[in-house]
């Protein structure tokens, strides 16, 4: 059973800039029944918005890391750094849980950096992550670093992780990903546009559009649908993109 298994939020009706996003201007309450949750959509439809809510109101630094990281700093609404942290409510069960860890892969750069600065003075820290910087692998290797050692247990929450990652190596996330939930020591939700990542077995997905936040099947989302499309006839599309 998901540790998170509830999210809630009222409509939203403060004037922010949140109510010019359909998919949660109407509100939110969302049920997690299985312990991978994937959230889909397009470009600038509130999956990152929503995933920054939650791993704030888990206290995650949302520059990237756990609990004992740098505290977030920069601009505040209303105590919060996400504007959408402060309306949301979780619900846990049985309780809730400190551990996990929040990521971003536009920022995993600015993380790679403070772990090295903590290695200055604790060298040691660096065998958390492989034994070497971050920043002397490769953007994959040094993902899967961060996943094969730092993911333990507890909750993670995680922006594109597919970012870095070779279609191999996304595959070997999966790996990591059903080793942990399997045991019952973790749950993930994951934003993507990885249409490998979300044929991930029993995940929940959740589409966000203009209509709202629905659940639907990975076969029936767009990630899916056009890349098999395309797959199985690129020179149709090609033509058709071309004018050729």
């Amino acid at each position: 059973m998901p540790f998170l298994s509830q999210i809630s939020l009222p409509a939203l009706r403060n004037g922010s800039f949140l109510q010019n996003i359909p998919s949660l201007n109407r509100g939110l309450q969302l049920e997690l029944k299985s312990n991978v949750t994937f959230f889909v959509g397009e470009n600038g439809s509130g999956k990152s918005t929503l995933l920054e809510g939650i791993a704030e109101q888990c206290g995650f630094n949302l520059r990237g890391g756990n609990r004992n990281h740098n505290p977030n700093t920069g601009y505040r609404f209303e105590g919060y750094e996400s504007a959408l942290a402060r309306g949301l409510q979780l619900s846990w069960t049985p309780r809730r849980i400190s551990e996990g860890f929040f990521m971003r892969a536009e920022s995993f750069f600015n993380f790679a950096s403070y772990i090295d600065e903590l290695a200055v003075d604790s060298p040691r820290i660096l065998q958390a992550y492989g034994g070497r910087s971050l920043h002397e692998q490769s953007h994959g290797e040094s993902f899967l670093s961060l996943f094969n050692n730092q993911f333990e247990s507890g909750i993670y929450i995680l922006d594109e992780p597919e970012a870095a990652l070779s279609p191999a190596r996304i595959l070997a996330f999966m790996a990591v990903i059903n080793e942990l939930e399997q045991s019952g020591r973790a749950q993930f939700l994951i934003a993507t546009h990885s249409p490998i990542l979300i044929c991930y077995p029993g995940a929940t997905i959740y589409q966000f559009d203009e209509s709202g936040v629905n659940e639907t099947d990975y076969e029936d989302t767009e990630h899916f649908s056009l890349t098999k499309s395309f797959l199985d006839n690129p020179t149709l599309y090609l033509r058709h993109l071309m004018g050729s």
